[in-house]
């Protein structure tokens, strides 16, 4: 790997590098800055985003602006950068001043929609090295006369593609037909869409292509994976994810501005530090929400692409879609967020079942395979959480500068001196995560499609999920005819199991809850006693019926329901609750042979109804 002394780099643009903190080159740098700072050419860099092309292009520019002694002009810059957002036009202009710090004469003025005008004639008028542009602010300065390109020797298209995808191919041409024919054009783009090679055949000559990396592939540090979940969970499905990862940093990008704040007003209310950033806030606003997500004060930003577009943070941990994008360009994008600098990422998709097709078109454009997910149930979340609160207590080291607490440290112990360790560390965490552990004890399962993609429903759900019929090794897999319509959750399926089967406590292990049965594994050896003890009891005047699950099982339960065995369904409440069962099953047959009969009146009672 060379050194930017070895890429010649003059030494003032090198102090300054070094101040920020660059040590050696990225790629994209090493393989176009010996380019840039010979003759002049016209040319094509691809590369993620991320990956250091502002420097790339920023330092070659400003060399040759400092070494040819060409002085801000009023009237005409040197240099023209575009970019595609004002959120990128401001960064790549913080960038420039960054780097030209010891460079004398050098004026780097930015212009984009939604700031004063006027401030930026005056700024312009004081005269500019380089002009950082959004495309519609710059074609309203030349309508208006105050800026002019006849001087100008070097354009640089930023995010060409993303350009493109915006609609500023119209500006673009008008723009362009302002500059000299002998100027210079380089382009940067992570990916290389049709229309970059019109404009490379219209307004380029001889042109260089570099590619660093592969074209349209993802960042190689990046994890890609996916959930496939019921539309209507998509939001629980964010919610179970975000905590799973309890030191997550990242963006979630939704579709539209209106889905963007929805989501972010949701999690705000849902108790996370999150917040939108969308096309409707003002920029005063946008500036806000942006300098809190950088410095860490929101970990999740709720983003449109177009919002996040130049959004300069290094140490993202994840980026989620919550739905895909339309184009795979824009999922190579948002990915790119993450994983910068050398580090690694975590891109996750929420998807529904029609989404699923998108899945097979992103693999192609990126050149990788996107991982299959099955979200982590209630206590694998929760393990997660306990675990990442023992590594925080285990890593916190106390301030140099904790008098005050020394100070009062002694009464504390005290006070807390009769309690045993296990339980004070119990007390500990259950303070610090008892709305947690509640919220997850009673919340429904998440609906989630299988193999092929379907999300079950009530429609032919017995005969869709017979798969479903498999069971771990060593455990059996059971049938109960009561599901989610009869608001059945995980919480009180085990429970119902234990009241049925006393004097032992069974072992369960897997569960599947369908609208009207479910599913549920338990020990090989346990597996007939559960079946025996739970047919003898009824929920409500309607008869549990335990089997053996399999590929049967959705014909017998539509059987059973055709017949009426099972009577009307009672269950409308909003609590899965069981009324003490008036007698067993044995007795009641006995009276359906003997009407009239006094006989087999014994009833088993089991427990009473539940509450929330």
């Amino acid at each position: 790997m060379k050194s930017f002394q070895e890429l010649g780099i003059i030494d003032p643009l090198q102090r300054a590098i070094e101040e920020i903190g660059f040590e050696n080159p990225m790629p994209v740098q090493e393989a176009v800055i010996p380019y840039l700072i010979g003759e002049d050419i016209d040319l094509i860099a691809l590369a993620q985003t991320g990956t250091g092309k502002t420097a790339a292009f920023g330092l070659p520019l400003l060399q040759k602006i400092a070494v040819c002694n060409i002085a801000p002009n009023s009237k005409s810059p040197a240099a023209l950068v575009l970019s595609p957002t004002r959120e990128l036009c401001l960064q790549i202009t913080n960038d420039l001043i960054s780097y030209s710090k010891y460079l004398d004469k050098i004026s780097v003025v930015p212009v984009y929609g939604g700031a004063s005008i006027e401030v930026q004639i005056k700024s312009l008028k004081r005269g500019v090295s380089v002009v950082v542009a959004t495309p519609g602010r710059l074609v309203d300065l030349l309508n208006r006369g105050a800026i002019t390109l006849q001087d100008t020797h070097t354009v640089v298209l930023d995010e060409a593609d993303e350009m493109l995808n915006m609609g500023f191919m119209e500006s673009l041409n008008e723009i362009l037909s302002h500059v000299p024919d002998e100027r210079h054009m380089l382009l940067f783009s992570a990916t290389m869409p049709k229309e970059i090679g019109s404009i490379a055949k219209s307004y380029m000559h001889n042109f260089k292509e570099i590619v660093v990396g592969s074209r349209n592939t993802a960042n190689a540090n990046i994890k890609h994976q996916y959930y496939l979940v019921a539309a209507r969970h998509k939001y629980l499905a964010l919610k179970r994810i975000v905590d799973y990862y309890p030191e997550v940093y990242g963006i979630v990008f939704c579709r539209t501005r209106a889905e963007t704040q929805d989501i972010a007003d949701k999690l705000i209310q849902d108790g996370y530090n999150a917040d939108a950033l969308h096309g409707e806030l003002s920029q005063a606003q946008r500036d806000y929400v942006m300098q809190k997500f950088r410095i860490g004060h929101i970990r999740l930003l709720i983003a449109t692409d177009v919002a996040a577009r130049g959004l300069d943070v290094d140490n993202l941990t994840h980026v989620i879609h919550y739905g895909l994008p339309d184009e795979a360009e824009s999922y190579t994008h948002r990915s790119g967020r993450t994983a910068r600098a050398g580090r690694t990422g975590l891109s996750i998709a929420i998807c529904h079942s029609r989404e699923k097709s998108k899945i097979k078109n992103i693999e192609k454009v990126i050149g990788r395979e996107i991982e299959r997910q099955f979200l982590p149930n209630g206590m694998q979340v929760c393990e997660k959480q306990l675990y990442n609160l023992a590594n925080r207590i285990e890593n916190e080291v106390p301030e140099e500068n904790s008098e005050g607490i020394e100070a009062i440290m002694p009464g504390i112990i005290r006070k807390l001196d009769w309690i045993e360790r296990e339980d004070l560390i119990r007390r500990i965490v259950s303070m610090e995560f008892s709305k947690l552990l509640d919220y997850y004890r009673t919340t429904p399962e998440i609906d989630e499609a299988d193999l092929r993609g379907r999300i079950p429903h009530e429609k032919g759900e017995g005969k869709r999920d017979r798969k479903n019929a498999r069971a771990e090794e060593g455990m059996k897999r059971l049938r109960i005819n009561f599901g989610k319509s009869d608001k059945l959750f995980p919480d009180k399926l085990i429970e119902l199991v234990n009241r049925c089967c006393p004097g032992t406590r069974i072992k369960i292990g897997k569960i599947d809850l369908f609208a009207r049965f479910a599913f549920f594994d338990v020990e090989e050896n346990e597996a007939d006693t559960v079946i025996n003890s739970m047919n003898d009891y009824e929920v409500g005047g309607r008869l549990i019926n335990v089997e053996y699950a399999n590929e049967d099982s959705g014909r017998e339960e539509g059987r059973r329901r055709k017949s009426g065995r099972n009577g009307k369904r009672e269950f409308r409440d909003r609590d899965f609750s069981f009324a003490p069962p008036r007698n067993s099953r044995k007795d009641r047959k006995k009276r359906a042979d003997k009407k009239g009969s006094k006989k087999g009146d014994k009833k088993k009672p089991f427990y009473e109804k539940f509450s929330k």
